[in-house]
């Protein structure tokens, strides 16, 4: 899927649900510390995807966290009842987000069809209005509503819980 199927795929998908969003373009990024530079001016809480698995590699996590914040792996594997967390592989990232790095994002649950990824939130995120995340490819960032985002969740069937990050 080429990286303008896979934003379709995305804006389809919210465009479905009745979901709005805004589009902001912006050079290619792959970490938060790239990204930051190209927030400027988009009223949005910025968030770090994190795509995880367990130690035995038969549970897999997205863990979405508000972009300041680092990710205590231990105290997150504690509060889900998991075992030692990792980060999961390319390969593993493609097979069950269908996704590459630098591009997880939450809206890679639209390729989950077994909704077999737990999705884990930072408990902060309660508190935004908005949200930013790729549409799957590093080229873009969509903002949407939080009661909208949590209307995507609630749509693509996925387990979800909130953490104390």
């Amino acid at each position: 899927m080429t990286s303008s199927e896979q934003e379709a795929s995305v804006v389809a998908t919210l465009r479905g649900l009745g979901i709005a969003y805004t589009r902001h373009e912006h050079p290619p990024v792959a970490t938060v510390e790239e990204a930051e530079r190209h927030w400027t001016g988009i009223d949005a809480t910025h968030c770090k995807n994190l795509f995880l698995r367990n130690q035995k590699g038969n549970r897999h996590y997205l863990v979405v966290l508000i972009a300041s914040k680092k990710a205590d792996l231990k105290a997150m594997a504690d509060q889900i009842g998991d075992g030692k967390l990792s980060f999961g592989s390319p390969e593993r990232l493609m097979t069950q987000l269908g996704l590459t790095p630098g591009s997880v994002s939450p809206f890679g649950l639209i390729n989950d069809r077994n909704h077999a990824v737990r999705v884990v939130l930072d408990r902060d995120l309660k508190a935004a209005t908005r949200l930013g995340f790729h549409p799957n490819i590093n080229t873009v960032t969509f903002t949407i509503a939080a009661a909208d985002f949590a209307r995507f969740l609630e749509a693509c069937g996925n387990p979800v819980e909130y953490v104390v990050v």
